[in-house]
């Protein structure tokens, strides 16, 4: 019949000490406080005398059963006193503050990174009474406070919402707080350490393009040491990320600069297997034609020799007029030979020889 007891929550963070990309947590150490009213402990103030008291001792008093449902790792601060304390108004009005330091899960999307912005929650929830007993609700006007000193390492917080997460289970009910926190992640930091890095070891590749084409052991070096460099480059990015089963902005940039730099050692590995391939065919034509002109060569010799008897067996073409055979028969004797193009190499020889 009675109506739930309203907690108003609210918090401060006082550092983000850690952001894990590769176990995808963060680290935060913040002040945490928590107001009800608790109708069994009003007392007299006395006349206005008394604004309120203190304990020390927060299990002398019914406290809501809160904790954070995505934490990991957490611990109080102890020195040098404990780092908390429990306020009773006069009106039964209570007021809990507490110093604590968490690691919290913050699961991330890394397709973008390092061009990413990670959305990294808070969440606060009743363990045990369900919303018919107990109701958590964010404190109006100013929830959340930042410290106005807080540094991140490689990120920016941007800006941090407040909502609210309340989750139905079997056994009912419960109420539930959340706080958003975008983290941008810097890009200056990649730029120095990744990327210009990158750049230079593709430009160093095409070096090579400018090289002898002759100094083999130059290029083969420069080609081998800078695609070497390039995939231990690659091999330390991949370290610092957790292995994911989707392919990360980052990977597409590592993988276009292992291709240039793997394209200039082949295109050197083509160039010098092309180039030697058109030495060796210039190499064979070159003893084609010289053996062409040699069997030419040959045969003309051969042919010449074949017609030598033939043609000095005929001479002289006109016998004398005691021979029996009369000058108009010896006239209808003749010899045709196609005259032979002249030679340079032999030219000089073929000319001793008539060409009819």
């Amino acid at each position: 019949e009675d109506p739930p007891t309203i907690v108003n929550v609210n918090l401060m963070l006082r550092s983000i000490s850690k952001i894990d990309d590769y176990n995808m947590e963060y680290s935060v150490q913040l002040t945490f406080r928590e107001e009800w009213v608790d109708e069994r402990l009003i007392f007299d103030d006395l006349g206005g005398r008394i604004k309120y008291l203190t304990l020390t001792e927060t299990n002398k008093v019914w406290m809501p059963d809160l904790f954070f449902k995505n934490e990991k790792l957490g611990h109080f601060h102890d020195i040098i006193l404990p780092n908390v304390y429990l306020r009773i108004f006069p009106s039964g009005g209570v007021l809990y503050s507490i110093r604590i330091s968490l690691t919290l899960s913050c699961p991330m999307n890394l397709q973008l990174y390092p061009l990413d912005t990670q959305t990294c929650e808070l969440l606060l929830a009743s363990y045990g009474w369900t919303t018919e007993d107990l109701v958590f609700l964010w404190r109006e006007g100013d929830p959340v406070q930042i410290t106005q000193n807080l540094h991140l390492p490689r990120f920016t917080l941007e800006k941090f919402l407040t909502e609210y997460c309340n989750s139905k289970t079997n056994t009912g009910a419960y109420s539930c707080l959340k706080v958003d926190l975008l983290f941008k992640r810097e890009f200056s930091y990649y730029l120095l350490t990744i990327y210009i890095p990158c750049c230079m070891l593709v430009i160093v590749s095409w070096v090579s393009f400018w090289l002898d084409q002759n100094a083999v052991p130059a290029r083969v070096s420069l080609g081998v040491t800078t695609l070497l460099t390039m995939a231990t480059q690659t091999s330390g990015i991949n370290q610092s990320l957790p292995p994911v089963s989707y392919t990360k902005a980052i990977d597409v940039w590592t993988g276009v600069c292992l291709t240039f730099v793997f394209g200039a050692l082949l295109e050197f590995a083509l160039v010098n297997y092309a180039s030697r391939s058109d030495i060796h065919r210039e190499q064979i034509k070159k003893q084609r034609r010289q053996w062409e002109l040699e069997h030419q060569a040959a045969l003309e010799a051969e042919h010449l020799d074949s017609d030598g008897p033939t043609t000095f067996a005929m001479k002289p073409l006109m016998r004398p007029h005691g021979d029996g055979l009369s000058l108009d028969k010896a006239r209808q004797c003749e010899i045709h030979m196609h005259p032979q193009p002249p030679r340079r190499c032999c030219g000089s020889w073929l000319s001793k020889f008539p060409s009819r």
